[in-house]
């Protein structure tokens, strides 16, 4: 099956989006003392987005830098492993690293991010955040600010980042900004209470922020600012026989990959009711599920109730933090999910090259050109998945 070179929804090659950047302006009325604060993230289709971040007169007391001194952001994430949200964390404080952007990360001792980014340079301010009911997290995110003194408190994760990171900043009087990286409602009442005390709140596809003004949160405070890659990492090191070898396949076979966590939104099962009907016109596919979660062993014995000639040819291969490497050498990949903030896996799968197999839920079209790069089908249609795969698989 040919490759095909991924292109942006504007018609334009993929590049690599402008990954962070911090600049700050006086505002015009000089007399009321504020200063904008441009932190441009993505880019949509070349075009920059700015998040405008506005210091306002009631947290008196000015910017704590001085004019021409560099800006101090402190980022939150809570989450332990480096899925796609923490690795876009990762790529926006190197981005702002590279502009001389101060950049500190608070995160949970002993994570996966923790480690990532102190090797990449960062500093990393460490605690044991034990998710929304962990109280000390805010004890331990109100003295981070109070003595870090940033310009701008960025949370980008749940798990208590969102609700106790934005109660830290509004204690201190620090401008905030919150990251949404999923599309799933907040709890009622509760959940909306978190989005008083950030100045923006950042969506990552256009159907997150939908999702957000749908359950009341003030259209001024949200802007849309797509996920980030490196175009240059997802093009794959291994050679095809060394992929190969490694996951006992051969020549001969098509290798379909499905990179998600194990979890119900990323529709999974759905993928394995489909799986008989794509290998009785493929008898040559077989299936590499990357990914780990708590459905590993439900998926595992679901994958065991096939028949032995359609069971015996999905190999679950865990969490590789290694994918990119090698994740140019698949020949599709699919993404059955029912609920999608985005999907950075079909972002990395279409720069290396790989077509893409897609349920229509969330931000997925806005991540997939269907019929250009990918093709998008219904969420939890077996049927439907099933014959999207063969149509490429036979392309």
């Amino acid at each position: 099956m040919p490759r095909r070179d991924w292109t942006g929804r504007c018609g334009q090659q993929f590049s690599v989006p402008d990954q962070g950047q911090y600049q700050r302006s006086r505002r015009k009325d000089l007399s009321r003392a504020r200063f904008i604060v441009l932190h441009r993230h993505a880019h949509r289709c070349g075009q920059g987005r700015a998040l405008v971040l506005q210091r306002r007169g009631s947290r008196a007391g000015g910017l704590a830098c001085a004019e021409g001194a560099a800006v101090k952001t402190l980022h939150i994430e809570s989450g332990r492993h480096l899925y796609g949200g923490p690795r876009q964390v990762l790529l926006l404080l190197d981005g702002l690293k590279a502009r001389g952007i101060e950049a500190t990360l608070a995160c949970p001792a002993e994570s996966a991010i923790a480690s990532a980014a102190t090797a990449a340079g960062h500093e990393v301010i460490t605690h044991p955040i034990g998710g929304d009911l962990d109280i000390s997290a805010i004890s331990f995110l109100t003295r981070t600010v109070q003595r870090r003194k940033p310009d701008v408190l960025h949370a980008h994760s749940r798990r208590g980042a969102d609700f106790f990171g934005g109660l830290a900043a509004a204690l201190a009087g620090v401008p905030a900004v919150l990251t949404r990286r999923v599309d799933n409602p907040d709890t009622p009442v509760v959940g909306n209470l978190k989005y008083l005390a950030y100045d923006r709140v950042v969506a990552i596809s256009d159907a997150v922020l939908q999702q957000l003004e749908s359950q009341g949160v003030p259209a001024a405070k949200l802007r849309t600012i797509r996920s980030a890659i490196n175009a240059d990492t997802c093009q794959p090191t291994w050679s095809r026989e060394q992929f190969l070898a490694e996951f006992g396949l051969e020549e001969s076979q098509r290798v379909v990959a499905v990179v998600a966590q194990l979890i119900p939104r990323k529709g999974h099962a759905v993928l394995l009711d489909a799986w008989p009907l794509i290998r009785n016109r493929c008898p040559d596919a077989r299936l590499l599920v990357f990914g780990a979660g708590p459905l590993d062993t439900d998926l595992r014995h679901r994958a065991g109730l096939l028949k032995p000639e359609q069971g015996g040819t999905v190999t679950f291969a865990g969490f590789r933090p290694d994918l990119r490497e090698f994740l140019g050498r698949v020949d599709l990949l699919v993404h059955p999910a029912s609920r999608e903030a985005l999907g950075v896996s079909l972002l990395e799968a279409q720069a290396a090259g790989v077509p893409v197999v897609a349920c229509a839920a969330g931000g997925v079209p806005e991540a997939v050109a269907d019929g250009i790069t990918g093709l998008l089908v219904p969420p939890a249609n077996p049927a439907a998945l099933a014959k999207a795969v063969i149509q490429l698989l036979d392309d």
